[in-house]
């Protein structure tokens, strides 16, 4: 949240000339950069506006929380109004989204998604967006998780004509989701004064920022009611509007032999594969040939088994991106390409037989498969050599056999706490990013600590598992890997550092002493007490994360040096040049360090990089070592 004030307050702030000074240099605060020209200029065009209509409303002292900040999540809505029910006497929000849209229409064959005006491209129905935010609400903040009717939400187009935006109702409407032209004003503020009292609302938002935050579902404990029953998840603007152009594609490519392409790019924790799972559930519930696939080992086996239990028809949904060799072209519906970043460039091993080589690149295999392949990916979580899933190479490809390419980013993230500066702050530390390393100014969303030992890292999670979360241990890959022991054997001690040793996760298919499979280290509650490599931690979530840097990553002077000596990583070979060991090295740090959905605590086995990430961390108080802000409570 940016600011919050009563109405009367804020419109004080406004008429002061402070108000929109005042988000500016909050939004730089939270986010470590300024806002861009134009959300600047949509808070000065549209915030007064709805002002306006509260205080004509006589809605003085309703509270007003400007850019509300949904629980676990980056993504931030509009504004949230905060008051007592006229009727009831309980504690009433309305969640509003503000458009300077002067007119928009709904999609022909979609009417969740709307063309508005001459802007390129297609857009998220407004009515959809609050309804996503309000729904988001109740599933994540206590002080409304048992009561949904406290929650209602508005979308209010100001600079719009009723005749310019009436077709946007056609997607329905109701308590969550109500749409008011500018012709409308009167009815808005009917509508609002309906729902909040003439009372103070300081105290329901206090109730509302207040409240237990609940943990956002893990991809893996639901994966399996997505796919076989109903949607678990809420997906919110451009989650929806991805989610949406693959539904609208499948329909176009059945009605009219069509084919088109769509691709989806974002970071760590934005919700890519939830959008897969919530496609591939949909997809097979309307009886759609659709298939789920990656190039992750861990990943495919991991949904086999949690999504596909018992149900061996699920556990074939999911697919390898060299399964699809030599499929007939066209012949599945939808192909749903997870981790697309994983893509390589050809299907072909040392172990294909002669006959099935092809020669063709293993993104042109993907594309032919299905009427509408979707691919999802993270240009910086390459981690291996000879990996080549780009946007350029994909759209490239598409463009080169004429397909249409649609291309979605996710700029909001649902891992590390929905914290944006987090994620400023590793692509800084790592270099991926210019500016060089930042100190790190803690937001209030997730944890980050820097320990001086293996053993406080260990304990600092076990404490966080005692208290009922989930944590993991990751580090690079700098030590050498044991082959399996023998059945009733202890594992090998790989891991070294000092006098503290653990093992490394298993390599193989089945459990070993006590030790989970490698695909299932990162969800099995055995998992923790061997150190993940970036193999297993990819493309999963866990609460605490506990990261090791080793030797082949250390900081001397004013900047980072890759040792590729440190590492024992068989991928890299000879023909890995220098440059590209570095670039993939600095990309296992990125994916390892952003694993946490609450929290990371970080070591390094250089003391100079530890003196490093002292200066740029500052140490917490004890009391902070649980969460940032408000507990988090587990359901």
């Amino acid at each position: 949240m940016l600011f919050r004030g009563s109405a009367k307050a804020v419109a004080a702030e406004r008429m002061a000339g402070s108000l929109f000074m005042r988000l500016s240099e909050n939004f730089a605060h939270q986010h470590g950069y300024r806002p861009s020209a134009s959300e600047a200029l949509s808070w000065e065009r549209s915030i007064p506006m709805l002002l306006d209509a509260l205080l004509d409303a006589g809605l003085d002292d309703v509270e007003v929380l400007l850019e509300y900040q949904l629980p676990l999540t980056s993504r931030r809505a509009d504004v949230v109004l905060a008051g007592v029910h006229p009727r009831t006497g309980e504690p009433s929000y309305v969640v509003v989204e503000l458009k300077q849209w002067s007119s928009a229409e709904p999609d022909d064959e979609s009417p969740t998604l709307c063309q508005v005006g001459d802007y390129p491209g297609l857009r998220l129905n407004p009515i959809e967006q609050v309804r996503g935010y309000c729904d988001y609400l109740v599933g994540f903040n206590g002080a409304v998780a048992d009561d949904p009717h406290r929650v209602s939400g508005v979308v209010y187009l100001h600079n719009a004509t009723e005749s310019g935006v009436q077709g946007l109702r056609e997607v329905g409407q109701d308590r969550h989701g109500r749409l008011f032209s500018r012709e409308g004003r009167g009815a808005l503020i009917d509508h609002l004064q309906t729902l909040l009292g003439k009372a103070s609302g300081a105290s329901a938002a206090d109730e509302l920022l207040n409240a237990k935050k609940v943990p956002s579902k893990q991809l893996m404990t639901v994966a399996a009611e997505e796919v076989r029953e109903r949607e678990q998840f809420v997906l919110l603007d451009a989650q929806k509007l991805a989610y949406e152009l693959v539904l609208r594609a499948v329909e176009r490519a059945r009605r009219n032999d069509h084919k088109e392409v769509v691709v989806v790019l974002g970071g760590p924790g934005t919700g890519k594969s939830v959008i897969a799972l919530s496609l591939l559930g949909e997809l097979f519930r309307q009886g759609h040939s659709a298939l789920h696939a990656t190039g992750s080992r861990s990943f495919t086996l991991t949904m086999r088994k949690v999504a596909g239990a018992r149900k061996p028809a699920v556990q074939k949904l999911f697919k390898y991106f060299n399964d699809f060799i030599d499929i007939e072209k066209n012949s599945l519906d939808v192909l749903i390409c997870d981790e697309a970043h994983r893509i390589r460039e050809t299907s072909s091993t040392r172990w294909t037989p002669a006959a099935h080589r092809t020669g063709r690149a293993q993104v042109e295999e993907l594309l032919d498969a299905a009427r509408v392949p979707v691919f999802l990916l993270d240009e910086n979580q390459v981690v291996r050599p000879g990996e080549f899933g780009t946007e350029a190479q994909i759209v490239a490809a598409a463009e080169a056999k004429g397909l249409s390419v649609h291309v979605v980013r996710l700029d909001d993230q649902f891992r590390c706490g929905g914290s944006e500066a987090y994620l400023t702050w590793v692509n800084r530390l790592l270099g991926l990013t210019e500016g060089g390393p930042a100190d790190w100014q803690p937001d209030g969303l997730v944890g980050l600590h820097v320990v001086d030992s293996p053993t406080e890292l260990e304990d600092f999670l076990k404490q966080r598992q005692a208290e009922e979360y989930g944590a993991r241990m990751t580090a690079g890959y700098c030590w050498r890997w044991s082959p399996e022991p023998k059945s009733g054997e202890p594992l090998a001690v790989d891991v070294r550092i000092g006098g503290w040793e653990r093992p490394w996760n298993l390599r193989g298919d089945r459990a070993l002493s006590g030790a989970p499979p490698a695909a299932l280290w990162a969800t099995d509650p055995a998992g923790f007490g061997q150190v993940g490599c970036v193999y297993t931690a990819q493309g999963f979530e866990y609460d605490w994360s506990g990261v090791i840097l080793g030797p082949d990553l250390v900081w001397r002077g004013d900047h980072w040096v890759v040792d590729r000596t440190a590492s024992k990583d068989p991928v890299f070979t000879k023909a890995t040049s220098d440059a590209e060991v570095d670039r993939l090295i600095r990309h296992t740090y990125k994916v390892l360090l952003t694993r946490g959905m609450i929290g990371t605590v970080i070591y390094s086995t250089d003391a100079e990089t530890r003196e490093r990430l002292r200066e740029l961390v500052p140490a917490a108080p004890a009391a902070a070592d649980r969460l940032p802000s408000d507990r988090v409570e587990q359901r």
